[in-house]
């Protein structure tokens, strides 16, 4: 029996002083000619701070992680590339505020360079700059939204609440972005729904981004250069109709794509725009403009037939501001008040991103005390922020009244509940999101009465 023990031994011995070098390793990189780094757990050779996320989802990872640092601050995302984890309300304050023009630039991992490799010419993952300001400007006009169709008869059994409005969301966004013209439209929102969700999924490239043979390794690179191409394929077609339609002299309601064409064309602009901006602010748009609302909206229904007594207030002010109308318009809209908490208190437990759209530090700054080097991909744990019981009380539990006499709003000064981020970087697209929100949630109480099934 002894022999047996002895040989499980031997690996376990061969390991301890591996992890006790890696640890001592940590913490002689926690200074960085004098100035301290963020505080970060103990690190593992190859793999980094990976092991601490095993388990668990990254932004539930990474709030338990600085519950335990004294500073709430960070541990690295990736194996080979630093990376800060911000998770309270003062450091975000300083990322997106304080520092905000430090981190004005995205950063981008190897999935979504893929993704979107000419990234630079669009306003998502643009770098800073006079052309991104430009293009985010035009893009954050207000665009009209489809009055979504009366839903008047019950379904005759259970449906599939969250593929409806998924179907719904990327319908929407298609509608006001190009139109609804164009040839093979469901072909093209199910390339969309698939490309995102590439996007979302973290592959070896992104964990190890030096390494050539994550690279040749990983199936991700192959799969996501014939989506693009595809989807590509795809926008350059729906750009040549339009510019075929407008060169016909057919007219009609202008959507986003006929807006940028039509800038184009005038030139009066600093900063001229190209066909290829117009490309790449069309994908980011519809990339994340569908995506998110989605999300959005199944949670909020989750939460409503989780909780009778909201659903009930939600629906009564519904039925009662638009009794007699056929549909949901925008027009009854701004009478919708509890309706507005709900979604509120919605994004405070459940942000689209709860890892906001990661951040590039674009020159070593301090926050907090702590040295952030140039080039470290910083993430904003939106998550954990708003629902830190420092801020908030009962932080886990859904109480659209929380929001009835309180100032917090997220359009990006109040840090304690930032879903669409702020500062420079933040969302271009809440005004056009919000209200998509509110029509189908509108709509969908007015017309019908849910509950989970059996």
């Amino acid at each position: 029996m002894a022999l047996p023990v002895l040989l499980l031994l031997i690996p376990l011995l061969a390991i301890v002083p591996f992890v006790c070098l890696c640890r001592v390793a940590s913490r002689r990189r926690g200074c960085r000619d004098g100035a301290p780094l963020p505080l970060s757990p103990w690190a593992i050779h190859v793999i980094g701070h990976l092991h601490h996320l095993a388990g668990a989802l990254p932004h539930r990872a990474m709030r338990d992680l600085a519950r335990r640092a004294t500073a709430r601050s960070c541990c690295s995302a990736s194996a080979s590339s630093p990376s800060s984890s911000p998770s309270s309300a003062d450091a975000a304050r300083e990322v997106m505020r304080a520092r905000d023009l430090n981190f004005a630039t995205r950063s981008m991992s190897r999935t979504v360079r893929l993704a979107f490799p000419s990234g630079t010419e669009g306003i998502i993952f643009a770098p800073y700059g006079e052309e991104w300001r430009q293009m985010r400007k035009v893009c954050t006009r207000r665009r009209p939204v489809a009055s979504s169709a009366p839903w008047r008869q019950p379904p005759p059994r259970g449906v599939n609440l969250s593929e409806l409005i998924t179907v719904y969301a990327a319908d929407s966004a298609v509608r006001t972005i190009i139109g609804s013209s164009f040839k093979d439209r469901g072909t093209f929102l199910t390339l969309l729904e698939r490309m995102v969700k590439m996007v979302a999924k973290m592959s070896l490239p992104d964990l190890y981004p030096s390494s050539r043979l994550a690279m040749l390794v990983s199936r991700m690179p192959g799969r996501m250069k014939r989506q693009r191409q595809e989807l590509v394929s795809f926008i350059d077609n729906i750009v040549r109709e339009h510019e075929e339609s407008r060169a016909a002299g057919n007219g009609g309601k202008e959507d986003l794509l006929d807006v940028l064409l039509r800038i184009r064309r005038e030139g009066d602009l600093q900063v001229p725009i190209t066909t290829d901006n117009i490309k790449s602010v069309v994908g980011d748009m519809l990339g994340t403009g569908s995506e998110t609302v989605a999300t959005v909206l199944q949670w909020i229904m989750a939460e409503l037939m989780r909780n009778p007594r909201v659903m009930q207030k939600v629906q009564d002010e519904v039925r009662c501001t638009l009794a007699g109308q056929r549909q949901v318009t925008e027009d009854y809209l701004s009478n919708l008040h509890y309706m507005h908490l709900v979604i509120k208190e919605t994004l405070r437990l459940h942000p689209p991103a709860p890892l906001l759209f990661p951040r590039e530090c674009r020159s070593e700054c301090q926050v907090l005390g702590f040295t952030v080097p140039k080039d470290a991909m910083v993430l904003v744990n939106a998550w954990a922020i708003s629902r830190d019981p420092k801020h908030w009380d009962m932080p886990e539990e859904f109480v659209p009244e929380r929001f009835e006499n309180s100032k917090i709003d997220f359009k990006g000064t109040d840090f304690e509940y930032t879903p669409f981020g702020a500062g420079r970087r933040m969302c271009p697209g809440i005004a056009f999101a919000f209200v998509n929100m509110e029509l189908i949630l509108a709509s969908l109480s007015y017309h019908f009465d849910w509950e989970l099934p059996l």
